[in-house]
């Protein structure tokens, strides 16, 4: 059996070896992008039973197209380092995957809209982090400069659009950060438990917004949030949260981590310094951070009038939990209404 090479090592000496002689002497771009646990750097060998393979997405003016095209249809090889180039999974029949189109083109297949023409605030706010990830995260082997310019717009949220997401998760924790204790008291162990899970998971993708780092999908968030690095011990306070058996130690391990976020706010320094320390829900005995403080300091520091007329809602990741969405451009752009 080969040794496993992770897919961005292959496609970089599938791209100079093979496809770089096929393209000939033109501008263009390429590298590992679009779809995949690959172009995130997450693939082991596990992953080369699904969908994996040598592969490329290949970026030139609309005149060359065709022709680069076809050069790549007539000389592809049967295999590349002991992998087959044309390869099926599922349902899907085996074909091979060098993509070879316009930045324009293949940027409204994976987010929607050409974002080298310029991004709009709906455009943020609508396009889910995942499919943003595809575009700037996989590894490239060649720029003529046309997808350089695509990545540094889309590196990430521009600072308005990023304070009002950071208010917005903060959000959504205040919203529940009570019921872990409520339910408990109900005699719904489960359902604290649950409520648990899901406040871990938002401070999660909190961490990763402060960090300013896209989130992955579900299959990858926890990997993502792994790699930020931890020395304040925020991942461990998680990982107690999910584990506990008790009540006690669910809250004590939440509140814990809510001191931590807080502390890493205020290390942002993008408002004036708030009190990490936790303390009672109004008269109930729950302890919480009183989440919703950092919700009103962040939104003071939202400035720009169409960002702010939002409220709250949130963008497509803070508010959509459907793969069938999220993956589909033609599916999330029909949400831009959401924000008009």
């Amino acid at each position: 059996m080969t040794e496993f090479r992770q897919a961005a090592d292959v496609a970089e000496g599938f791209h100079t070896e093979v496809i770089a002689p096929l393209v000939g002497e033109v501008d263009y771009a390429a590298g590992l992008l679009g779809w995949g646990s690959d172009v995130l750097g997450y693939d082991t060998m596990r992953s080369t039973d699904h969908g994996w393979g040598p592969r490329v997405v290949v970026l030139v003016d609309a005149g060359e197209v065709e022709r680069v095209r076809k050069a790549v249809d007539d000389g592809l090889p049967d295999e590349y380092a002991g992998y087959p180039v044309r390869f099926g999974w599922d349902s899907y029949e085996p074909r091979h995957y060098v993509t070879v189109t316009t930045v324009g083109d293949w940027l409204r297949g994976q987010l929607g809209f050409d974002a080298s023409q310029g991004i709009g605030v709906d455009d943020w706010l609508v396009t889910p982090q995942q499919q943003l990830l595809g575009v700037v995260a996989g590894r490239v082997y060649a720029d003529d400069g046309r997808l350089a310019r695509v990545r540094d717009a889309l590196a990430w949220y521009p600072d308005q659009v990023w304070r009002w997401t950071l208010a917005c998760q903060w959000s959504r924790i205040a919203q529940e950060e009570a019921f872990v204790q409520r339910t408990h008291e109900v005699g719904d162990e489960l359902g604290s438990q649950v409520v648990a899970a899901r406040l871990v998971r938002d401070l999660m993708r909190l961490a990763l917004l402060q960090a300013r780092t896209y989130a992955p999908y579900s299959k990858w968030l926890g990997t993502a949030f792994a790699r930020l690095g931890h020395p304040d011990g925020l991942d461990v306070t998680l990982a107690a949260a999910m584990a506990a058996e008790s009540y006690a130690d669910r809250e004590q391990a939440l509140v814990t981590a809510y001191e931590l976020v807080a502390r890493r706010h205020n290390a942002l320094g993008i408002t004036a310094e708030l009190d990490p320390a936790p303390r009672p829900y109004f008269d109930r005995p729950a302890q919480v951070l009183g989440a919703d403080r950092f919700v009103q300091a962040c939104l003071a520091t939202v400035s720009d009038p169409q960002v702010k007329s939002y409220g709250l809602i949130g963008s497509i990741d803070q508010f959509v939990d459907n793969t069938d969405v999220l993956s589909s451009p033609a599916a999330f752009r029909k949400l831009v209404s959401v924000y008009r």
